[in-house]
């Protein structure tokens, strides 16, 4: 065995083939590893027994001396063909090879006779079904076509076109069809080639477009597409994905078929043929699909690895195929079958094995499988065992101490003790895989351990090995507990006061709460031992209003959660409902939403008076420059005219402005308490006496005769009190004092208040 691999793996498998009847048949099957090695045959999974029609070689393959695709007896020589091999180490088996029977059949397509005109097109089919694949060639007048001439075109799946008739072209056409099995010749067709050429316009039209196609990679793929009209119209191929069709392999065939040569996956899709008439946007249009698979190939190979006893091994098998395949895992040949301890995740892809020990050394093969082919590969898994390890730890027992915890103990090993580092414990809950479970290390010297942290009303299962600095014992017997039920936790709980004789109750639902089936409640005077309650509530109940009480104690309110294990710890609130009474009485409440509306109301009226305001003195000085006559400013509270004289502050008036001579004695009281403006705020306001222009313009200021003339009685001027009336000046006499009497200004209120 010197310079060969110890793993036993195939160098050579058998392949698919196609058989000739009564001829001999060889299936190659070749293996490396350690010796002695024994091949044997499977065909479609039973075993095959040598005979004198088919037997084993001594370098392994199958030898099948008269290929029989029916036999007297019914039997066949076809079908799936595998090898196994098998040494000290384990069984490999390999991929399935299909047998077929060269066959062919008769034609059910023949060419049919056509009577085409000069310059046109004709096309010419036959179709026959064969293994392998027959051979299509066609004679014209009994010689074969001349493949020469670039007007005839020949198409693997057995069509003749010929473009641009001729005279010539009239003749007798037939096809050939030729494979291993058999020659076989189709009916005989005339092809007529009629008048001259017509120069009549025809628009575009797809003859024959392109078929749908299924095909596996590395073949070649022909899409047929022939198209007349006058002129002649172009044809053109695109992609409907729009992706493009690219160059390398592309090659067109005649006047527009299309052959892509050396398939890959990539080259799947559906690919449209035009026919456009030259120089314009007409076109016709056909589409075929394009389907290209991929027969399975590992992109990961699983590897032949060695862990000790009681460890976990993992092997991992990564194909790729289209369509996608499907892994199967063999364990010495035999479809493994999953467990406890064996799980297969990632569209089994990935072996998991736990807690292995010296039963799971085998070889394990991962075999990928679609329509387009399968493949196989192996990996040997091998336990490491040492001699003189300890045996089991005895007298595993499991007492449950609470809802949370668990105490495990157990003996040390019969045998083998001497060498022991440690223990460990292997913890799982009873419900779940293998892969959860998780470990703790013990010390030599000690034989129990207190499991916490667990789960209440939970079942664990736990097992012991022991360990030494060569590996690790066996796996003790297992053993499983359960955890005792818990109460629920506390609840959290809130009181609000609702009146001076009821207060409500509101707790939050938690997950912390753990399973629990309902809330008690209950409540009490502080100053009495007794409750009332308890009021049982459901689960989903979160609140409870506690009526009738008496406003002048102080309460107790207790809140707790129970389950089927009883109850859990209660949370208590007091409340009193004195200050609240208290409060009502002293701070009756408040209408905040009327206080809200009438903030809102008084902003508004001051933002709609400002712009009121801001509107009259922009009108009035567009009307000063443009000199538009008629227009009043009125002004309201103005008592006397800016030009006449002043009197003594002691002696001022309380009368108030007078618009145009007309006294407003009803504002008098109003007026007394308007705000003054001194003469420099004034001769601000008012730079210059009113002129005779500005009376002219209708602007007057007129005093009350009544009043002394020692000082001008001033008063504030509100924007909302300015108003315009209309004057007729031509009809008006002045009065002694040079102003111009109006009609009274309506009495018009405020704008806005505030």
């Amino acid at each position: 065995d010197f310079g060969r691999s110890s793993e036993l793996a195939f160098v050579v498998e058998p392949s698919d083939d196609i058989a000739v009847q009564e001829q001999p048949l060889i299936l190659y099957c070749q293996v490396e590893g350690i010796q002695p090695i024994t091949i044997t045959w499977r065909k479609n999974g039973v075993m095959m027994v040598d005979s004198e029609n088919a037997f084993v070689l001594a370098n392994g393959s199958l030898y099948v001396s008269r290929f029989q695709r029916l036999r007297g007896d019914g039997s066949s020589d076809e079908g799936e063909y595998d090898c196994m091999a098998q040494n000290h180490y384990g069984l490999v088996v390999s991929r399935k090879a299909k047998i077929q029977a060269a066959t062919m059949s008769d034609f059910h397509i023949h060419p049919q006779n056509a009577v085409v005109e000069e310059g046109g097109v004709a096309r010419f089919q036959c179709q026959i079904h064969g293994l392998p694949e027959p051979v299509i060639l066609w004679h014209k007048n009994s010689m074969p076509v001349n493949t020469d001439n670039e007007r005839y075109t020949l198409l693997p799946k057995g069509v003749l076109q010929i473009t641009g008739l001729r005279a010539e072209d009239s003749g007798i056409f037939h096809c050939v069809a030729t494979n291993i099995a058999n020659v076989k010749f189709s009916r005989e067709a005339r092809l007529t080639v009629s008048g001259s050429h017509s120069r009549a316009y025809k628009d575009p039209m797809i003859l024959v477009g392109p078929e749908n196609l299924t095909l596996t990679v590395h073949q070649t793929a022909v899409l047929e597409c022939i198209a007349t009209g006058n002129p002649r119209p172009i044809v053109s191929w695109s992609r409907l994905d729009g992706r493009p069709i690219g160059v390398e392999g592309i090659q067109v065939l005649g006047t527009g078929n299309l052959m892509i040569s050396d398939l890959t996956v990539q080259h799947s899709g559906i690919y449209v043929c035009a026919a456009n008439k030259p120089g314009t946007r007409v076109r016709r249009t056909a589409q075929g699909s394009l389907v290209v698979q991929a027969p399975a190939e590992f992109v990961q190979h699983p590897q032949s690895i060695s862990r000790p006893v009681g460890t976990t091994a993992i092997f991992t098998c990564v194909a790729q195929g289209e369509p996608p395949p499907q892994i199967t895992w063999l364990r010495n040949g035999q479809i493994l079958e999953t467990s406890d301890h064996i799980k297969l995740k990632n569209n089994n892809s990935t072996l998991s094995i736990y807690g292995i020990n010296q039963a799971d050394e085998a070889i394990y093969q991962c075999l990928a499988e679609n329509s387009a082919g399968s493949t196989q590969a192996s990996a040997r898994l091998t336990v490491l065992w040492a001699d003189g390890l300890p045996s089991p730890p005895q007298g595993v027992r499991a007492e449950t101490v609470s809802a949370t915890t668990i105490q495990v103990s157990w003996e040390k090993p019969l045998q083998n003790t001497k060498e022991i580092i440690g223990y460990v414990l292997h913890i799982r809950k009873a419900a779940d895989p293998v892969e959860m479970e998780y470990q703790e290390a013990v010390s030599k010297s000690t034989f129990q351990q207190l499991v916490t942290d667990l789960e209440p009303s939970t079942s664990y299962s736990f097992y012991i090995k022991a360990y030494t600095s060569r590996g690790a014992s066996k796996a003790s017997e297992v053993t499983v507990v359960s955890t005792l039920g818990e109460v629920p936790a506390m609840p959290s709980l809130f009181i609000k006061v609702i009146n001076s004789t009821t207060v409500q109750a509101t707790w939050e639902p938690s997950i912390k709460l753990g399973q629990h089936e309902g809330f008690k409640l209950y409540y009490r005077k502080v100053h009495l031992s007794q409750y009332t309650g308890p009021v049982l509530l459901a689960s989903n109940v979160t609140a409870y209003n506690i009526t009738h009480l008496d406003a002048s104690v102080v309460y107790e309110v207790k809140l707790l959660a129970y389950n089927q294990h009883g109850d859990g710890n209660s949370t208590v609130r007091f409340v009193s409902l004195r200050e609240t009474v208290e409060r009502t009485v002293l701070n009756p409440p408040c209408d905040c939403m009327k206080d809200e509306q009438n903030n809102k109301t008084s902003t508004t009226g001051i933002i709609i008076g400002i712009h009121i305001g801001v509107t009259c003195i922009i009108f009035c000085i567009l009307f000063l420059m443009f000199g538009y006559r008629g227009r009043l400013l009125m002004c309201k509270n103005v008592q006397e005219q800016l030009s006449t004289p002043q009197i003594p502050r002691s002696q001022r008036s309380a009368t108030g402005l007078v618009l145009n001579g007309a006294t407003r004695r009803d504002r008098d009281d109003r007026d007394l308490n308007g705000k003054q403006l001194d003469m420099n705020e004034l001769e601000r306001l008012f730079p210059a006496s009113p002129s005779q222009e500005q009376q002219e313009k209708g602007i007057m200021l007129a005093h009350n005769l009544s009043a002394p003339h020692d000082e001008t009685q001033i008063s504030t001027l509100p924007l909302d009190e300015f108003s315009v009336i209309e004057e007729q000046p031509d009809s008006l006499p002045k009065n002694p004092h040079g102003s111009s009497p109006a009609a009274p200004a309506p009495d018009h209120g405020p704008a806005n208040e505030g």
